[in-house]
Order: C-alpha cells, then structure tokens, then sequence
C-alpha cells in the first residue's frame, strides 16, 4: 500500500514496485487518516508511507498503525532527512527509512526487506542517525558493556552503518545473503535487539561505528 499526498508520486512508486512480480500493489491512499481505514480495509503487508502530509501525517499515522496491527510492516519514503523527522518515523515504528532520491531498484529492495522482517535505510539517513545518536548521548553505552562481536560480525556492522542491504553487504564480503542474515540474527541475539536500526544506534552509543 502506497501513502502519499502526491498523484504523480504515488503513481511512480507504484510503477517501480509492481514490476518486480512478488509485489502487488493493493491500494493507495492520500493522508494518513485515509491510510488507517485502508489499512483496516485491506491489511497490506506493508505500507509505504511519506511523512509531510495533510489531515495526519506519517508519523501519527505509523505510530496508529504499528499499535494497532503490528504485523504491517511501514518504510517510509519520503525527501525529508533531518534528525526531527527522521528519529521520530523510526521510533513510532517505521522498519526503514529511504529517500525518493533512491533508485528504483533501491526502493523495491526495501519493500523486500522490510517485509522479510529487516530494516532498510538510505546510506544519508544511516549517518544521521549513527551522527545524532553519538552527538546527542556520546558515552550512554560503554563498548565493553555489550557483547563482543566477531571480527566478521563487525565488519557487517561496518557495512550496516554504510546503509548496506543484505545483498550489498553479501557482495562485499563475498558470502551469501543467508550467512549475512545469520551474523544480523547473532547480533540482534547477543544485544537483546529486535531489527537492524537497534543494532546501528546500540553500536553508536558504544562508539562502535562512525558515520561518513
């Protein structure tokens, strides 16, 4: 399900998505408001969804969404990149976060992944959110208090703050995706963590990763 106050946008997004064949496109709506009753219309496994829009915007209308069926998965898409829209769309439960600068083939793979259960996230928003959280709570998390991670493990995680998918980061260390998703799987278990988000912010409250 594609939300977006923009026609010409919501009608582009819908094109680049539809052309891979696992994805259909069930519906569209113009406001969050009108996304919560079609959300409880027609139960899409996920939703696109832009955050500056008329009548609710995507924050509210994600924060209603993942409270009220959390088993719809939300990235948003959007041309907003600040830490004030940014941080808030993650938090109200958003599993990605990507540009419309993107590519189209970018924006399909976070539709894949947010589905799968992973996170997704544009490499600018993966250095802001990596920069703000060390800017803003530089020492809340000693390294030594976390798990140590494999010298693999890290340099998965090096790959993640780079805003790396599964797939880029598979190509770059030469393995395959499920050997990727298997060293996320034992990140997120040694960390107590839920998605790839976690995993960033816990690793730069530690001094772990840096951003670019």
């Amino acid at each position: 399900m594609i939300v977006d106050d923009d026609p010409l946008v919501r009608s582009a997004l819908s094109h680049f998505v539809s052309r891979a064949p696992e994805i259909t496109v069930v519906a569209q709506a113009e406001d969050g408001r009108e996304a919560l009753s079609t959300v409880e219309r027609e139960k899409p496994d996920v939703v696109m969804m832009d955050v500056q829009m008329p009548e609710m915007n995507g924050i509210e209308a994600t924060a209603a969404i993942a409270q009220r069926w959390p088993d719809v998965r939300i990235l948003a898409v959007t041309t907003l990149d600040g830490s004030d829209t940014v941080l808030p769309m993650l938090s109200a439960g958003a599993s990605g976060y990507l540009l419309k600068d993107s590519s189209a083939e970018d924006i399909v793979t976070g539709v894949r992944e947010v589905f799968a259960g992973q996170s997704s996230l544009s490499p600018r928003i993966a250095s802001m959110l990596i920069r703000h959280v060390r800017d803003s709570t530089p020492a809340a998390t000693a390294a030594d208090a976390l798990e140590p991670l494999t010298d693999r493990e890290e340099e998965v995680l090096q790959c993640l703050a780079k805003g790396m998918s599964n797939a880029e980061i598979a190509k770059a260390l030469i393995v395959s995706e499920g050997t990727v998703k298997a060293h996320l799987g034992r990140m997120m278990s040694k960390w107590h963590l839920r998605d790839r988000v976690q995993i960033l912010v816990t690793a730069a409250h530690a001094g772990l990763v840096t951003f670019r």
